[in-house]
């Protein structure tokens, strides 16, 4: 079990979109991936739960969170390989482990908060709420996101992990991010 959470090391850098749902991670994945022309992991849970929504009209319960990191990591190893430049990550495990925290009790499963906190990154963007809402069949804290934005930025300080804020629109994230991720690769010659 253990093993299924692991990261597996990688020669390139490894930037997360980090925070609460619907606050624009997806689109600036894909545009950062377009940008530096590389490869986006998107996020495994999208699809686990679209599949339990459409064939059990369920959303996320407490027991899907492993499997869902499970695939996750999984994905993310398995493209890590595929660059050496940048890989653009659109969630991560300490994003469930935060969500656990949040919608099941203030706890999560103890593998799932171990490799949460060990598997490692070279930067977090945290996007912010400043994004209009799009719901979904499974977006469901529309009246929680500035608790929910608190909760993110609260475990990235917690854990001490490398973050920046997102704001802005659209062409200001990105030339945010780009700013920040270029630093990265001249800090790495």
């Amino acid at each position: 079990m253990e093993e299924k959470l692991k990261q597996e090391p990688a020669d390139c850098l490894k930037v997360v979109l980090f925070g609460p749902e619907s606050t624009g991670k997806t689109t600036l994945s894909r545009q950062l991936a377009r940008y530096y022309n590389s490869v986006w992991v998107p996020e495994y849970a999208r699809e686990y739960l679209q599949n339990k929504w459409n064939n059990e009209r369920k959303t996320c319960e407490a027991h899907d969170l492993l499997p869902i990191a499970e695939g996750q990591i999984k994905l993310e190893n398995e493209l890590a390989t595929k660059t050496d430049t940048v890989l653009i990550c659109d969630t991560d495990l300490l994003e469930t482990k935060v969500y656990a925290e949040t919608s099941y009790g203030g706890s999560c499963d103890s593998l799932l908060g171990k490799y949460a906190i060990e598997n490692s990154y070279d930067l977090y963007l945290l996007t912010y709420i400043d994004t209009p809402w799009e719901a979904d069949d499974l977006r469901d804290k529309s009246d929680q996101r500035k608790e929910m934005f608190e909760a993110f930025e609260k475990a990235l300080i917690a854990h001490k992990k490398p973050y920046v804020l997102i704001k802005g629109n659209k062409k200001k994230r990105l030339e945010v991010a780009v700013k920040h991720i270029d630093n990265l690769f001249k800090a790495r010659k």
